[in-house]
């Protein structure tokens, strides 16, 4: 019986594709050991696929795919942290700049929530300015970039893995979206096809070992789940050893 590739909830059917093509590739370059929605050690991320080549008396190499169907998605965990703090600096510069002239010309939005007025706030949405709103709006999405489109930018900084590819249908790839030190494999007549090589991040056996244990225990539990193997009757067959 053939298990299925992990499919999350609400996952379309390109995604799955694509995880699917990337567990064929890593195991077409000796990657031995594979498997999907790997819970990663050192980090809070999840990787869309993780693979594990073994060495004649040495470390094994470790590498990670993540898989995007979507430029949005694509954009959304490749938040290079610096340039984005500094835009942040600069749109918070610009709100309170903003903020400073409606309060003079626009006195009548002081809400009153304060005994002392000086400490009042304003309800600047109340007149609708255009340029105010464009400027929170993009405060409030580099914010959250900030906060949770890390991904990419964190995974090589932890160094979760040895070797990290983006996995894109061929209308996507940029080469400018690829992010700094990724590898970029592209789907091309229903086959992967490496148009990028990535940087080799190295790390220590233990970490690799970490690793590959993540994907044991996640090969274990898609196996499980492929075969109906509940954990109740795990519970029940460790009782009775």
């Amino acid at each position: 019986m053939d298990a299925p590739v992990v499919v999350r909830r609400g996952e379309t059917d390109t995604h799955v594709r694509l995880k699917r093509l990337a567990i064929l590739w890593a195991q077409k370059q000796s990657y031995s050991a594979c498997a999907a929605e790997v819970t990663l050690p050192q980090c809070r991320y999840r990787a869309d696929v993780a693979a594990y080549r073994p060495q004649p008396k040495q470390p094994g190499i470790t590498a990670i795919f993540e898989c995007k169907q979507a430029l949005a998605d694509l954009r959304r965990d490749n938040c290079c942290g610096e340039a984005t703090r500094e835009r942040l600096r600069s749109i918070s510069r610009r709100r309170e700049v903003l903020e400073k002239h409606l309060r003079i010309h626009y006195p009548t939005l002081r809400t009153g929530d304060s005994l002392f007025p000086e400490y009042d706030s304003h309800d600047f949405s109340a007149i609708g300015h255009h340029g105010y709103r464009r400027v929170l709006r993009e405060f409030v999405a580099l914010q959250n970039r900030l906060n949770g489109g890390r991904k990419f930018e964190s995974l090589v900084r932890y160094r979760c893995a040895n070797l990290f590819f983006l996995v894109l249908p061929n209308e996507l790839f940029c080469e400018s979206e690829v992010p700094l030190g990724w590898g970029a494999l592209v789907e091309a007549n229903g086959s992967l096809a490496l148009v990028r090589k990535p940087i080799w991040h190295d790390n220590g056996a233990e970490t690799r070992l970490r690793f590959l244990q993540r994907i044991a225990t996640a090969g274990t539990r898609q196996f499980n789940r492929a075969l109906g193997i509940t954990r109740d009757e795990i519970l029940e067959v460790a009782k009775s050893v």
